[in-house]
């Protein structure tokens, strides 16, 4: 048995816990209104348990998000040899969708009006889509050596911002899963359109 697989799982449940704790909180009190005491009580956790996986309550919002964002890093760093660049962002993006929408829960509109209601948590979100932006671009330019730099950096662009647009509407909305998956295919036929224009995207690792 793969005991810190088993240890992983159990840590990420607590996590997941505590975060739906949380978003159901800000939903039925508000936002500051609820405490990380409240909060942990209703995980049934200690609050020293809740800043073990939180540095803070603004964090918890994005629990989510930052677990989808480490799902993307990972999508990169297992990508297929034969798969082109544009594939890989397809794959990646797609899991990342399904997973969305397997846990699409009723907490999804509190957590994009929190965040586009409050500063502090734009200033958040606003930094976890640089980083995310950044690191795109640093992949791109070591699985395609010969891309523009500038080629990079719109690509990230345009993927990241593109899906967090679409995610953030379909949240605010309350779109169902089904809806959800349809307008994220949507999203990326109009990005890969232009993506495609750029061959180092297209060319596979033997060519």
């Amino acid at each position: 048995m793969d005991h810190m697989g088993l240890r992983e799982r159990k840590k990420r449940q607590t996590r997941r816990a505590i975060a739906e704790a949380a978003l159901r909180l800000f939903a039925e009190r508000g936002y500051e209104e609820t405490t990380i005491a409240d909060i942990a009580q209703a995980a049934d956790v200690s609050p020293r348990t809740f800043f073990s996986y939180f540095p803070s309550k603004e964090d918890v919002v994005f629990a989510e998000i930052d677990e989808r964002l480490a799902e993307v890093r990972e999508g990169i760093e297992r990508r297929p040899a034969d798969e082109t660049p544009l594939e890989s962002m397809r794959r990646i993006v797609l899991e990342m969708i399904e997973a969305i929408a397997a846990e699409h829960g009723e907490y999804g509109a509190i957590q994009v009006q929190l965040v586009l209601e409050r500063p502090s948590l734009q200033a958040r979100a606003l930094k976890r889509m640089n980083d995310t932006e950044q690191y795109v671009v640093e992949r791109l330019t070591e699985l395609c050596p010969a891309i523009d730099e500038i080629d990079a950096v719109v690509i990230a662009g345009a993927l990241v911002g593109g899906m967090k647009a679409v995610i953030t509407h379909c949240r605010a909305h309350g779109y169902t899963p089904q809806s959800t998956r349809s307008a994220v295919d949507r999203a990326l036929a109009i990005v890969e359109h232009g993506l495609g224009s750029v061959p180092a995207l297209t060319r596979r690792a033997a060519e």
